[in-house]
């Protein structure tokens, strides 16, 4: 990349001790101040005008001319034949064009999504969702390999609540709220599924969670989504309560890793971190936590693909559970907790605002209670106010289409901001085709396609004349860099709605077809809508061909 090809350059010629890391180089926000900017004179302590003259003596031969900036920085504009040799490489690598090989022979398992079998489906795993597909894809395009894996609790007292009310999770946990009695039988079901003991009560378990599990499936495929794996905690239970046993007193100084306490099993996570708290590992009838679970999935998990790093999505409400259960995973597994990285989003919420544009955020949602937007409701919601609007220009739509466009919105929505903030989705704004939303980018898409489609020429990259939106081309590799090292979904969002402006005026400004440099003006619109469906990909969107 030629970012680092600039900051090899300038570590040579002005020999910083431990440069790499202090001498930055990065892209403008203005094109009008250059494509890339370094702090170099800031870190040398030398005057920005010398140091601009002892560069250009010996100037790369990508580098067009050095402008000082403010406050010491200096400005690099780059020649316009580099990125007319951009465009043709843009089409010569087409759907790889923006990877690099920067975790290459790295072996990346993300697990994201995790729905529970005899719950619904809903928003909350879409979050969880979108932000797993597009971590994992800009994982894969830093070459990785990468496992997706997907755990759910298909054991414990929700799925006991639900068979209790014949498939009614909501009912089953008023009612275990409401009566004792209820209770103590909605227990007993607890414990005869992790037994297995009932025949009768095992047929009702293994027929509500395939039912579920298809449900999944089908979610799955609308969003895209292939799991290589599928952990489930009546699997890792077992294994993760004989590692709570065998770890009861093997630190005598500090009462052992885990400890008694009232007849369940505890972790007291704040003899090691005065930040952490305590946690139950074995309940009082000995059936092990969700904590206990997630000790033996991190094992189980290594067993199946030996990762060098295991990325783990989950809602930002079991945070400090997360930090409890990584302080027990370094006494028991330490080189898998060196290799866990904990990822959390916040909530998806749905505007209430109304025509006036008046009102707020949704109320918080409950699977208890039975408060629950499900992800099919939001989305067949979605879809149908698409189709309102594609009516209004085709009489007979398409239903994929608008399924695909009604997706892309909410995962555009879900990935715009930086993953850890809760997630208001607006309607209106969501399924605009102008302006900050995946429509607007799909619609571009599909435009540079439909202009691509209609003429004969072949595209010629001899005289390049947009140079601006051919400067934003060329960034596309390290923006694809940085999403990844940064696991951040939403500097891709920013730089592809940049680029979608920039040709969109040039494209409104200028004739392509039939005008005199129709040829060069193609290859400037088929390198945007490579990139674009490239960009798409990565944040999990589909981009039609038509819309």
């Amino acid at each position: 990349m030629i970012s680092e090809k600039i900051k090899v350059w300038l570590l040579a010629l002005s020999g910083v001790e431990g440069g790499s890391d202090r001498v930055q180089v990065m892209p403008t926000e203005n094109l009008a101040n250059g494509d890339y900017s370094t702090n170099l004179a800031l870190i040398t302590k030398q005057d920005a005008s010398l140091l601009k003259t002892e560069l250009e003596k010996n100037l790369l031969p990508e580098i067009e001319k050095i402008e000082i900036a403010g406050a010491g920085f200096l400005n690099f504009f780059l020649k316009p034949e580099y990125f007319t040799k951009n465009l043709q490489k843009i089409l010569d690598k087409k759907d790889k064009f923006g990877w690099n090989n920067n975790l290459e022979q790295k072996k990346i398992i993300v697990e994201y999504t995790d729905p529970n079998p005899f719950k619904e489906f809903h928003i909350g795993h879409l979050m969880s969702n979108a932000i797993g597909e597009s971590i994992s894809r800009l994982i894969e395009a830093s070459g990785a390999e990468v496992k997706r894996a997907c755990y759910q609790g298909d054991v414990g007292l929700h799925v006991a609540k639900a068979i209790w009310a014949d498939g009614d999770y909501a009912l089953g946990s008023k009612k275990y709220e409401e009566s004792e009695e209820i209770k103590l039988e909605i227990q007993e079901i607890n414990q005869k599924i992790y037994a297995k003991s009932d025949d009768e009560l095992n047929k009702k378990y293994e027929a509500g969670k395939k039912l579920s599990l298809e449900k999944f499936a089908e979610m799955y495929q609308k969003l895209g989504t292939r799991f290589d794996y599928f952990f489930f905690e009546s699997e890792t239970g077992e294994f993760g309560k004989k590692i709570v046993e065998e770890n009861m007193g093997n630190l005598p100084a500090s009462g052992g890793v885990f400890e008694k306490s009232e007849n369940a099993v505890v972790f007291k996570a704040e003899n090691y971190d005065k930040k952490l708290h305590t946690r139950v590992f074995l309940n009082a009838d000995g059936l092990p936590t969700y904590e206990a679970k997630e000790l033996g999935l991190a094992k189980i998990k290594f067993e199946k693909f030996a990762y060098d790093q295991s990325i783990v999505i989950t809602g930002n409400e079991i945070n400090e559970y997360f930090k409890v259960l990584l302080q027990a995973l370094k006494l028991i597994f330490p080189e898998l907790a060196e290799k866990t990285k904990h990822l959390s989003h916040g909530m998806l919420r749905l505007s209430t605002r109304t025509d006036d544009n008046q009102g707020g955020p949704s109320k918080k949602m409950s699977s208890r209670t039975g408060d629950v937007i499900t992800a099919e409701n939001l989305i067949t919601e979605v879809r149908e106010k698409v189709l309102e609007k594609m009516r209004e220009s085709d009489e007979n739509p398409s239903a994929d289409g608008a399924e695909q466009i009604a997706v892309g919105a909410i995962k555009y929505a879900i990935l715009k901001q930086a993953p850890g903030r809760d997630v208001i989705f607006d309607f209106a704004k969501s399924l605009s085709f102008e302006g900050d939303s995946g429509p607007y980018l799909q619609y571009t898409y599909a435009r540079a396609r439909s202009v691509l489609a209609k003429s004969e020429q072949k595209a010629d990259f001899n005289n390049l004349e947009n140079i601006e939106t051919a400067r934003l081309l060329a960034r596309f590799p390290e923006v694809v860099a940085r999403a990844g090292e940064n696991y951040s979904p939403q500097l891709l969002i920013q730089y592809l709605i940049q680029l979608a402006s920039s040709f969109n005026a040039f494209y409104a400004q200028n004739k392509i077809i039939g005008s005199e440099e129709e040829s060069s003006r193609l290859a400037l619109t088929a390198s945007v809508a490579q990139v674009i469906k490239n960009g798409l990909w990565l944040l999990g969107i589909e981009a039609p061909a038509e819309m």
